[in-house]
Parts: C-alpha cells; sequence; structure tokens
C-alpha cells in the first residue's frame, strides 16, 4: 500500500467516524468531556470487535491483509452505505493498476448513434467526468461547443466557470455530488496521474473544491434531479439518468429527462436546434 493509500484509508476513516454521532449506537456523549466529533477510536474497535492497537493501525494505514469480515464491521459501526462500503474496502486493498480498466477516450460511433437517436438532451462522460460527446438536445441546452477542446468537464465548469452559480440555482448539491463521484473515481483509479493533477488543480483554485473534498464523501452517480437556469428557457427541473456502457468501462450515459407534456418539457422542445458533436 503507498502513502497515498495509506493517507486515503486513515482520512475517510478519520472523516467517517466524525459523522457518527455516539447517541445513535446507544453511547453517552459525555458532555463537555468528549473532545472530538463523533466516535472515539476505541469505541469503533469495541464495537467492532476488534482490539484499540488493530483499528489505530487500520487508521494509520498499517492494517495490512485486513479481513473482509473486519472490514465489514467497521463499515457497520461507521453506518457506511454499500458504495463508501465498498470504497473503504478499495482503499484498505487497493487494486492493482492493470487490473483496472483504463477508460476509453474515444466514443465509439455506435455510442453516437445512440445519442442522435436520443430526443432529451444526452452527452457522455469520460475519467475525471470529461465531457467526450454530446447529442443536438444537449448542445441546445448546455451549448458545450462553445467551451473549448480540453475544457469540456462537468467538475471544471462547476467549480472554475463564474457563470456556474447562476446556472445552477442547487449548486452546493451540485458541488457535493460532483466531489463524491471524483473521489470515488480516484479510488477506482489510484495510480492515474492526471486524475491526480486534475484534482490539485482544482484544489489550488477553488476553496470550496478543497473544502469538499477534505470531508471524503462518496457516491456513485446514477440518477437524480437537477434545477438548472437557462438563458432563454428559464428555470428548468429535469431529471437525469446514468447508464454505464458495458462495452466501454468506465464512460457513463447521462440522459436528462423531462415528464411529457411537462412545462420543462415543452422549453427543452422549443430551444433552438443545434448540431450535435
Amino acid at each position: 500500500m503507498s502513502n497515498s493509500d495509506r493517507d486515503g484509508l486513515g482520512a475517510f476513516l478519520r472523516a467517517r467516524r466524525a459523522m457518527v454521532r455516539p447517541e445513535s449506537l446507544g453511547l453517552p456523549e459525555y458532555g463537555r468531556r468528549r473532545r472530538v466529533p463523533g466516535l472515539r477510536r476505541e469505541e469503533v474497535a469495541q464495537l467492532a470487535g476488534v482490539s484499540v492497537d488493530y483499528y489505530v493501525r487500520l487508521e494509520q494505514g498499517r492494517g495490512g491483509g485486513t479481513s473482509t469480515e473486519v472490514l465489514d464491521a467497521v463499515a457497520r459501526v461507521l453506518r457506511l452505505d454499500a458504495t463508501e462500503r465498498a470504497h473503504l474496502h478499495r482503499l484498505a486493498r487497493p487494486p492493482r493498476e492493470d487490473a483496472v480498466a483504463a477508460a476509453p477516450a474515444e466514443v465509439r460511433d455506435g455510442v453516437r448513434l445512440v445519442l442522435d437517436m436520443l430526443a432529451g438532451p444526452a452527452f457522455v462522460l469520460g475519467r475525471c467526468m470529461d465531457v467526450l460527446a454530446w447529442n443536438a438536445a444537449a448542445e441546445a441546452l448546455l451549448g458545450l461547443s462553445d467551451i473549448p477542446e480540453g475544457e469540456r468537464n462537468m467538475a471544471r465548469h462547476a467549480f472554475l466557470d463564474p457563470r456556474a452559480r447562476a446556472f445552477y440555482p442547487a449548486w452546493e448539491q451540485v458541488a457535493a455530488e460532483t466531489v463524491a463521484h471524483l473521489r470515488l473515481d480516484a479510488a477506482r483509479h489510484p495510480a492515474d496521474r492526471r486524475a491526480a493533477a486534475f484534482v490539485e488543480e482544482l484544489s489550488a483554485r477553488s476553496p470550496e473544491f478543497r473544502r469538499l473534498w477534505d470531508g471524503h464523501a462518496v457516491a456513485e452517480k446514477t440518477h437524480g434531479r437537477k434545477l438548472l437556469r437557462h438563458p432563454t428557457a428559464g428555470l428548468l427541473d429535469l431529471g437525469y439518468e446514468t447508464l454505464a456502457l458495458p462495452g466501454d468501462p468506465g464512460l457513463l450515459l447521462v440522459v436528462y429527462t423531462a415528464e411529457p407534456g411537462s412545462p420543462e418539457a415543452e422549453r427543452l422542445a422549443a430551444l433552438p436546434a443545434a448540431v450535435p458533436v
């Protein structure tokens, strides 16, 4: 396990430990005597059924060979969901980079045909949330072709584009979801130097990104709602679905949705036609 892996495991465990309220597990708060937020190390160890020394070594990244049972017990104590539990296992036992399929940098013609056949806004995300291809509806909604090549990236837009806060009325939620997805992806590709450099750049240029990154939240990008304020269509409350492309590991197809006959659907349909890319 490399130094960065050890640091990531320890920081993740400390961050999750601080978020668990002792009383939720039947533990006393001790009033003013409790000096740390959340659980103490010895409390996690006791509830997980391991020695304090063992848990301390795990939090220091020195728990080489930690069993699945121990990791699952720690995950249970820290109230981790399925995504966070898998993230813990990955940090404790990082995959060999040659065992991780690298995402293709190009979008296949077949995927582009699927994009063009979709009536709603849709685009393909690659590593680090790069936007690799999109259809005409996405161009009309997001204006992706106006962004210089090499900068078409959803995370870069959210944190470094001064227009992002106006475009996303619920910017804080978008920012948190973006960072949680990036951190999860980074753990899956621990040797990716480009991803590490990208995180360093965002951390240096955006205090908000740095604060959220230090929170160690992780989440899959699956589905939800996105509130957008378009210059001409106005406020749009859209759903989104994210689909993994089985033939292209690492690529995600994101589709925005609107209920048929809804004001959002009518305003999306009224957007001027654009040329897909």
